[in-house]
């Protein structure tokens, strides 16, 4: 065959093109297992992040088995919903569904204090992507114990600090049902939030929109939550 011909140029390419997707399909088959391996570990140190215990990739797989206790799946209803791994439940997955058709993963850690927390996944979009995180909760259902939150894509030194320290340690002791149990949230208010407001913390400066997703996102993830909330603090007696 002339390899000038337009018909050898046409073959070769279609080979090579066929050859390059096999290599690659076969290279993504052999790391998927190393990938979803990774994508655990970084999903518990998240979760235990939310219960303010320090981890890293060598030691989260172990310190999941000690904190996290129990795991659930419930309805907005609060019902449990059986044979569902918290785990694994598509949190992105659910929320693009009506809340009565979603799926709600819980997590139970039990801490050092002996002290039981509930730990609540968070999906959501910033600026320029996802942003995702985890609430955890004491026993009264209300006052938030830890925060994790983490992002795709968002603006560095802006959008981004959603996942440092100092913007998340604002969450601690604030609350998500005022004082007649009515579902508030918690605010993320740009100027600052008043020192002494318990539903609410301090927007990032020039991250405006991803405070607004961030806060957004709270709302959304916790509030199909309340029953659930309401069913376990008139089990358990709480206040």
């Amino acid at each position: 065959m002339d390899k000038n011909s337009n018909t050898y140029i046409f073959i070769y390419a279609v080979l090579m093109v066929v050859i390059v997707a096999a290599v690659l399909s076969f290279i993504a088959t052999k790391l998927k297992p190393f990938q979803d391996f990774n994508e655990e570990v970084q999903k518990k140190q998240d979760i235990l992040k939310a219960i303010q215990v320090d981890t890293n990739a060598e030691t989260a797989l172990d310190l999941y088995d000690k904190y996290i206790v129990d795991s659930r799946v419930v309805n907005s209803e609060g019902k449990l919903l059986e044979g569902q791994n918290a785990f694994k439940t598509d949190l992105k997955k659910e929320i693009s569904k009506p809340v009565p058709d979603r799926s709600l993963p819980i997590f139970v850690s039990a801490i050092d204090d002996g002290s039981t927390k509930l730990i609540i996944p968070l999906q959501g979009k910033g600026l320029w992507g996802p942003i995702w995180g985890y609430i955890s909760l004491n026993d009264d259902m209300k006052t938030i114990y830890g925060a994790s939150f983490d992002h795709k894509s968002e603006t560095p030194g802006l959008g981004a600090e959603i996942n440092t320290e100092k913007f998340q340690a604002q969450f601690l002791g604030k609350k998500i049902l005022n004082d007649d149990q009515e579902f508030v949230s918690v605010k993320v208010v740009k100027g600052g939030a008043e020192e002494d407001n318990p539903y609410a913390v301090d927007a990032i400066s020039g991250g405006t929109i991803t405070s607004n997703g961030l806060e957004d996102m709270m709302y959304d993830c916790l509030e199909p939550y309340m029953n659930y909330f309401k069913q376990e603090l008139t089990q358990g007696g709480g206040e």
